[in-house]
C-alpha cells in the first residue's frame, strides 16, 4: 500500500510544481528580429531559467495580433498579457507618457537613458497602474526624423502642405500642425502602402524601423531632423498582474530591467547597421537640417501639452538632469 501512497503525493507535488505555470504573450508591431522583440524574447528566456521553467513569454511580432492601439486595448482587459509600443499611443491614457515624448526634449541619447534610467522613469512607468498596467521599462527608440519620396526636408517651410503620417497620438498630430502639415494618423503597419500609394507625402521614424519596413523603399529621402527621442515602453496586464505571487511579479520586475542593457546593445548595432544598409540601396541622408526652425515652432505644443504644473516640473526635472 506505501508504492501507490508514494506514487500520489509525486503526482500531487508535480501539479503543485506546475500550477499557475504561464505562457505570457506579447504583442510587438515589429519583425520577430527587431531589438525590442529579441529584448523581450530575453527576458523570457531569465523568467524561464529562474521560475524552473514554470513561467515564460511568447512574443508575437510584425503587428500579428494588431495595431498598437488594438494590443493596447487587449491588454488592458487581460486578453494579452504584454506589449512592447511607443509611448505616444499611451499619451491620451496615461498624461505622464507625454513628458517623453514631447519633441526636442532629451539633449542627447545618453540623457535619455539617464533620465528614463531613474527616478523620473520609474515615476512614468508607476503612474500607468491607476489606469490598467504594470509599467515595466523603457526600450529606445532612437532619434526619429522625417523621410519622404517627393523631396528633401530641410527647415519648416518644407513640411508646410506636406501630408505626413504619425503614430495615433493627439500629441504627434499637434506637432505636425505646428510645422504647417497635414497630419495622418495611421497604424505602422499601413504605413508602406501609404507612402507607396501617395496616401501620404512623407512619414517619420528612426533608422531600424525605417530600414526594417522597407519603408526606404517609397521614401528614400531621409532628413535628420531628429526631433524626437519618445521612447519604447513594456508593459504588462494589470488585470494578470494582480493574479501573479508577489515572487513572480518581482522575477518579471527584475528580468524586464535586466533585458534593458541587452536591448540597448542590440540597438545601437543594428541603428548602424540600418543606417548602411538604406545608404547602400540608395536613399539620400540630408544633414544640413535647420533644426532650430522645427524646435522653435514646437512651443504651443509644449503649451498645450505640458500645461498641467505636475507635467512642466516633470519637464525642469528632465531639462535639469546632466
Amino acid at each position: 500500500m506505501r508504492a501507490p501512497t508514494i506514487l500520489i503525493a509525486l503526482a500531487a507535488a508535480l501539479v503543485s510544481g506546475t500550477a499557475g505555470a504561464k505562457e505570457f504573450r506579447s504583442s510587438d508591431v515589429h519583425p520577430l528580429d527587431y531589438p525590442t522583440v529579441q529584448a523581450v524574447a530575453y527576458m523570457g528566456k531569465l523568467i524561464g531559467e529562474r521560475t524552473g521553467g514554470k513561467n515564460t513569454i511568447k512574443v508575437f511580432g510584425q503587428s500579428t495580433l494588431g495595431s498598437e492601439k488594438d494590443t493596447i486595448e487587449q491588454t488592458k482587459i487581460g486578453a494579452l498579457d504584454m506589449v512592447r509600443v511607443n509611448v505616444a499611443p499611451f499619451n491620451n491614457i496615461v498624461p505622464a507618457t507625454i513628458v517623453p515624448s514631447l519633441p526636442f526634449l532629451f539633449k542627447s541619447t545618453a540623457h535619455m537613458r539617464r533620465v528614463l534610467d531613474g527616478p523620473i522613469g520609474d515615476e512614468i512607468l508607476a503612474a500607468m497602474e491607476a489606469q490598467g498596467f504594470i509599467g515595466l521599462c523603457f526600450y529606445d527608440s532612437g532619434s526619429r526624423s522625417f523621410y519622404s519620396g517627393k523631396k528633401a526636408i530641410r527647415n519648416v517651410a518644407d513640411t508646410k502642405g506636406m501630408k505626413i503620417r504619425v503614430q495615433q497620438s493627439d500629441m504627434w498630430v499637434a506637432m505636425m500642425q505646428a510645422i504647417g502639415a497635414n497630419a495622418t494618423p495611421l497604424p505602422y503597419a499601413e504605413v508602406y502602402t501609404a507612402l507607396k500609394t501617395g496616401v501620404v507625402d512623407a512619414a517619420e521614424n528612426n533608422w531600424p524601423s525605417y530600414e526594417s519596413s522597407r519603408h526606404y523603399e517609397a521614401a528614400k529621402i531621409y532628413s535628420l531632423t531628429e526631433h524626437s527621442m519618445a521612447p519604447e515602453v513594456l508593459v504588462f496586464s494589470k488585470k494578470v498582474w494582480d493574479g501573479l505571487s508577489k515572487e513572480d511579479q518581482a522575477i518579471i520586475r527584475t528580468a524586464a530591467k535586466e533585458s534593458v542593457p541587452y536591448m540597448r546593445k542590440l540597438w545601437d548595432e543594428r541603428e548602424a547597421s540600418a543606417r548602411k544598409t538604406v545608404e547602400a540601396a540608395g536613399s539620400q541622408v540630408i544633414s544640413d537640417v535647420d533644426k532650430k526652425s522645427f524646435s522653435d515652432a514646437m512651443a504651443p505644443v509644449y503649451a498645450k501639452f505640458a500645461a498641467d504644473p505636475k507635467l512642466q516640473d516633470l519637464v525642469k526635472r528632465i531639462q535639469a538632469t546632466p
